[in-house]
């Protein structure tokens, strides 16, 4: 599965930089295939490794503020790996071919 994610603490202020590269760095250390950009981080696993990181992340994160907000989505499908670079993969070539 993909999980897209972000979270950010709620009470801490203007800038939520550090609160964030806490979560970030969980994720990486987490061994999973990831991705992050601007908004979200994107994990790929199966699903009890990928919430476990996603729960230790916003815990991470709530030390930050005493609130946090947490925004998630997935995409499950069973059988499925090498997803977080073949859809865009598979996006590149169509805009090639097309």
């Amino acid at each position: 599965m993909l999980v897209a994610f972000s979270v950010a603490p709620l009470g801490a202020g203007e800038s939520v930089t550090a609160a964030v590269a806490d979560a970030v760095r969980i994720v990486r250390e987490s061994g999973l295939p990831n991705r992050t950009d601007a908004m979200f981080t994107t994990l790929e696993g199966d699903w009890d490794e990928v919430m476990d990181v996603v729960k230790r992340a916003t815990d991470a994160v709530g030390r930050h503020g005493h609130r946090v907000s947490l925004v998630l989505k997935a995409d499950i499908r069973p059988g499925h790996v090498g997803e977080l670079t073949g859809k865009v993969e598979r996006v590149e070539a169509a805009l090639t071919n097309g």
